[in-house]
């Protein structure tokens, strides 16, 4: 037996607009973040010189690109297969480096774990998103 969403519920997610603003929910953050990156580039050199992994402005400029070509990708039908790989690699990338909480130590542990698996949810979110943008609409028994 299969349970359907109340029809109010189903409308919604039959919209065509629901998929592009449940896209746009997902890329806004990075979207948002590389161009107040792009607006401080000083800002986003020094954030990116802080990570200690050398090169900052380059590491600046890779972090701008991949946010603002990812979130446009992601948001393109056809390749948001590829703007979603291009976020989730970046998030767990990120989420390594940022919040590596193996290294913390009480209550700064406890919020860097919750923060790391807050963003493993974002790049499984990613994940199910590329595998469900180009399926088709399932047909109703």
């Amino acid at each position: 037996m299969t349970l359907h969403p109340p029809s109010p519920i189903e409308a919604v997610l039959a919209w065509p607009g629901t998929a592009l603003a449940a896209r746009l929910a997902m890329a806004s953050p990075f979207a948002i973040s590389g161009v107040l990156k792009l607006a401080d580039w000083r800002g986003s050199v020094a954030e990116a010189g802080g990570m200690g992994l050398g090169h900052p402005a380059l590491i600046a400029g890779a972090t701008i690109a991949t946010q603002l070509v990812g979130s446009a990708l992601f948001l393109n039908r056809r390749l948001a297969w590829l703007g979603a790989g291009m976020l989730a690699v970046f998030t767990a990338l990120a989420t390594l480096l940022a919040h590596a909480f193996w290294q913390a130590q009480g209550v700064e542990r406890a919020h860097q774990m919750a923060t790391f698996f807050e963003h493993v949810a974002i790049v499984g979110g990613f994940a199910a998103a590329a595998i469900l943008v180009d399926q088709p609409s399932r047909p109703r028994p």
